[in-house]
């Protein structure tokens, strides 16, 4: 019987890959989602509960990890920002229906 390769990282990265475009994009959404776990943790004491908790149980202790076991349980998802040329026309077409509203109602 052929048993699985053992990695030293669990969930393995060939998993992981299936769930965003690049390793580049992988690592970066594990840093960031990271960042978030261990101010979560730090802000504990100071009663704040503003950040997200963690969203899997884990055995892990690292925020990494865990930032990784949440990509591998689908509880993060990576998304794509609008770039500014988006978000200016977005804001001027908003700007164009409050004027349109404002003289429909005049």
């Amino acid at each position: 019987m052929q048993r699985a390769h053992e990695t030293m990282m669990n969930p393995p990265i060939e998993e992981l890959l299936d769930r965003v475009d690049s390793k580049f994009s992988l690592v970066t959404l594990a840093a960031r989602r990271a960042r978030q776990i261990n101010s979560y943790f730090s802000q504990l004491g100071d009663g704040l509960g503003h950040m997200v908790p963690p969203q899997v149980s884990s055995v892990a202790r690292k925020p990494l990890s865990i930032g990784f076991e949440e990509i591998a349980a689908d509880k993060i998802k990576r998304v794509e920002l609008p770039d500014e040329a988006e978000l200016e026309a977005a804001a001027a077409a908003a700007a164009a229906e409050t004027v349109d509203a404002a003289a429909t109602d005049a």
